[in-house]
């Protein structure tokens, strides 16, 4: 048996840019991945503060430091410019790994960039 649980966190992030006509995925600054973990193409699940809908998509990078969190192709149609995010990815687990197991959380402003970061 598996158990599925959170393994990185990007808290409030803010929603820079959309592009309705990309191919799909979410465009994030490369420095907040590094942070929790994340790694391009990984699937992760987007929930929208400003709006109580969630969506699944894909990780591509954006440039380090550039605060990019850019929603692409449909994820453009329930993720605009200036809503607040909680952007999650999962592992599955063995039960005998649950309490070693410590996702990694960022918390950020208005403009991307971390406040506050802890593991577990």
């Amino acid at each position: 048996m598996h158990l599925r649980l959170l393994r990185a966190k990007l808290h409030r992030a803010v929603v820079t840019s959309g592009a309705i006509d990309y191919h799909g995925s979410i465009t994030i600054d490369e420095a907040l991945l590094e942070a929790v973990g994340m790694v391009p193409y990984e699937v992760v699940t987007i929930g929208n503060l400003s709006t109580g809908q969630r969506a699944e998509t894909y990780v591509i990078k954006a440039p380090a430091g550039s605060g990019v969190v850019q929603a692409n192709g449909a994820i453009a149609r329930i993720a605009t410019p200036g809503d607040k995010l909680i952007i999650m990815t999962f592992a599955y687990l063995e039960p005998h790994e649950v309490a070693a197991h410590k996702p990694k959380v960022a918390v950020l402003d208005e403009r991307n960039r971390i406040v506050e970061q802890w593991e577990g």
